[in-house]
């Protein structure tokens, strides 16, 4: 996943949070970057919430004192799925501090520098809940919230567009395991690493990820059988 995403407050995403149990609405946000704000879905003592995070889940003050940024020692803005039951970053996230991000699309590039083509990748009839991790920061009395988003290895029919990974979509029957913060064991979760297109994508080549007009052919990319 190259580390761009969009939400739009429309009828799918509103039907997403509804499945959630989030009164609340998104704040439609374009060309979402890694350090950029967006917004997750996660359980708290209050219940379960929707809040802003920073999109990195290692985050540190910015050196002028304005705000925070992603580590630079660390890119941790995508979680590999292979690593989250071993890696000392990962695993006691993993166990306790799952998270759901709310999407209407990502986006991929393909070709040479100077030539790449931009594309909005987004299911045909439903939003998208990114699967991911959170921490709480606490920086100088301000709790901040970051976050990352789980990667699976490489789908055959989605390579041509990224050959490396692509991102756990989350099916609405897994929300509530995903979500649990009492569930420590995750053996349950197993099955989600398995790389699978759970619904029909769209592969929309775009002017640009601010305007998400369409400049040439959609490509669809069927669901795998179930």
């Amino acid at each position: 996943m190259c580390g761009r995403y969009n939400v739009i407050d429309d009828p799918l995403v509103q039907d997403l949070l509804e499945i959630l149990g989030i009164p609340t609405r998104v704040q439609s946000r374009l060309n979402i970057a890694p350090g950029a704000k967006g917004q997750i879905v996660y359980e708290t003592n209050q219940g379960r919430a929707l809040e802003d995070a920073i999109w990195s889940l290692l985050i540190e003050p910015k050196p002028d004192g304005r705000g925070y940024r992603p580590s630079p020692k660390y890119s941790t803005f995508n979680a590999r799925s292979g690593s989250l039951g071993t890696s000392p970053l990962w695993k006691k996230r993993f166990h306790s501090q799952r998270a759901i991000i709310p999407a209407s699309g990502f986006h991929e590039w393909t070709g040479e520098n100077g030539r790449k083509q931009c594309y909005n990748i987004h299911p045909v009839n439903s939003a998208i809940a990114f699967a991911g991790l959170y921490e709480l920061w606490g920086f100088q009395g301000d709790l901040v919230p970051s976050f990352t988003i789980v990667t699976l290895p490489p789908h055959p029919n989605f390579r041509h567009i990224h050959p490396k990974s692509i991102p756990l979509m989350l099916r609405p029957e897994d929300f509530e395991l995903w979500l649990d913060p009492q569930l420590t064991n995750t053996d349950p979760l197993q099955h989600l690493f398995k790389t699978r297109i759970g619904e029909p994508l769209f592969v929309e080549p775009i002017k640009s990820p601010e305007k998400l007009e369409i400049a040439g052919e959609v490509e669809r990319i069927e669901a795998d059988d179930a």
